[in-house]
């Protein structure tokens, strides 16, 4: 499996988006959590309780970083033959959605603007944030699986 990863982040390319990935996925997920407040100025602050919590916004967006890119390698690879692609970039996908379910304000905002509906999806997004994001992770985990061995399987790649 390194030598899959070593293969896909050979190129600057793909390290970049990588980057670009983990550190928008982690603000936008911290800032939505409540764990970095922008106003009045920049301030971090974890309660107690909750260390749990950002290490799974941490595993959401590695994992989001480690598996997009290697999504986009693999359909760069596919794209130039006739084989059938896989549902592994809509798993990412699937996955880095559920990591953001959190509440901050802005959820409670837009979700508030449905009435009584969107109460009852508040309470529930607050109560189940921590299972959702683990289902997530899992999400996640199993589509860096596939996509490591559709690269291994389907692209034909001879990987030592």
């Amino acid at each position: 499996m390194s030598s899959t990863i070593s293969l896909v982040f050979s190129n600057s390319k793909y390290i970049s988006l990588s980057i670009v990935i983990f550190s928008s996925m982690l603000v936008g997920l911290l800032i939505l959590s409540e764990y970095i407040f922008l106003e009045p100025y920049v301030v971090s602050h974890i309660p107690s309780g909750t260390e749990f919590g950002l290490v799974l916004i941490v595993m959401i967006s590695v994992l989001s970083a480690l598996v997009l890119p290697m999504n986009i390698f693999r359909i760069n690879i596919l794209k130039k033959s006739k084989q059938k692609m896989g549902g592994g970039i809509f798993g990412s996908i699937i996955g880095a959605a559920a990591g953001a379910c959190s509440c901050g304000p802005i959820g409670f905002a837009v979700i508030s603007t449905f009435g009584s509906v969107g109460a009852t999806a508040t309470a529930f997004l607050t109560n189940y944030e921590i299972p959702i994001r683990i289902i997530a992770i899992g999400i996640l985990a199993i589509t860096y699986f596939t996509t490591v061995k559709s690269l291994k399987i389907e692209c034909n790649l001879k990987i030592a």
